[in-house]
């Protein structure tokens, strides 16, 4: 069955807007600004070189994981598609853009943030930008691509778990910062389990189509109430490790740690609500939990790079 007329865009522009999904740009900014911050908090003052150089590595990296991970999941979106027609429409699938021009403007975006961290290294005083940005870049080959493609064999949500809650944040501030080790990096496993509980919730509403396309995910795997059950049980243990990193006390300010373990926790009871509702194929209570749930994860994340950044004016 067709999809509905208006859902893809006409223009060339209307298209490449459509293909980069500006409204999933927060997964990869709230932790560039959280890398901001600690790299702030490192320094005593901002370098406007490691803002820019970190803002515009992390606008290649989205490009980068958004087009190829299109390139990448294109039969099981065509499964999706198959599976569910009235649902919203897929890149390559639905002919908004062709899969040669997303692997093209994939490769070269990746080539640009290389080129980027080789820029750093030269000239601003940054000799680990190149390797920093070759493992953030490999992360997510692992991820979506051959021959590992653990998207697919298993252990996708841990890989990103990983590259979004701990490498983009720690390449971001050592851009910003100079320095390979911060004291504010120990706000990053608590950040870290929160990103696990996104990357778990992601797969809900590709359930089934995951499983017919053979993609091995927690969600396939475990089915939806475990999946559901996990992706809360690492929203506590997110807002608990932030808890407990305050009450050693050796980094990152108590206050900040205690106010983003306060605010990830906050959400748990309507958490767990909606998540009663985001059974298989319940997509509208799926987007309701996915909502709520990256507040719980962007939030803290957001105050956390604000009172880093501005702590010595606030006095912390």
């Amino acid at each position: 069955m067709p999809i509905r007329i208006g859902l893809v865009p006409t223009t060339a522009e209307g298209r490449w807007r459509f293909a980069l999904k500006p409204k999933s740009w927060p997964k990869l900014l709230v932790p560039f600004l959280l890398g901001q911050g600690i790299g702030i908090d490192a320094t005593g003052s901002v370098s406007t070189v490691g803002l820019a150089l970190a803002f515009a590595f992390t606008v290649l990296d989205i490009v980068f994981v958004v087009t190829l991970n299109d390139w990448g999941d294109r039969e099981v979106d065509a499964i999706k598609r198959r599976m569910f027609p009235h649902t919203s429409p897929k890149t390559i699938p639905d002919g908004v853009l062709p899969a040669p021009s997303l692997l093209r403007a994939g490769l070269l975006a990746g080539v640009l943030a290389i080129a980027l961290a080789a820029v750093a290294q030269a000239f601003f005083a940054r000799p680990y930008a190149v390797p920093f940005v070759l493992a953030a870049l490999g992360l997510f080959v692992a991820y979506t691509l051959p021959p590992l493609r653990l998207n697919y064999r298993g252990g996708g949500e841990i890989v990103e778990a990983i590259g979004v809650g701990v490498v983009l944040p720690w390449l971001t501030a050592y851009l910003q910062s100079g320095r390979l080790w911060m004291p504010s990096l120990d706000v990053l496993p608590g950040f870290a389990l929160l990103s696990l509980a996104g990357a778990i919730a992601s797969g809900l509403s590709d359930e089934r189509s995951d499983r017919a396309g053979g993609k091995r995910t927690f969600v396939t795997t475990l089915g939806n109430p475990s999946a559901r059950w996990l992706m809360i049980a690492c929203v506590v243990l997110g807002g608990a490790t932030w808890l407990a990193t305050a009450w050693l006390g050796h980094g990152t300010p108590r206050v900040v740690l205690l106010g983003a373990g306060s605010l990830a926790l906050m959400r748990l009871a309507s958490l767990v609500a909606l998540s009663r509702e985001a059974l298989t194929d319940a997509f509208t209570a799926q987007h309701a939990l996915k909502t709520e749930l990256h507040r719980a994860i962007w939030e803290p994340g957001l105050v956390i790079a604000a009172l880093l950044a501005f702590g010595p004016l606030l006095g912390l």
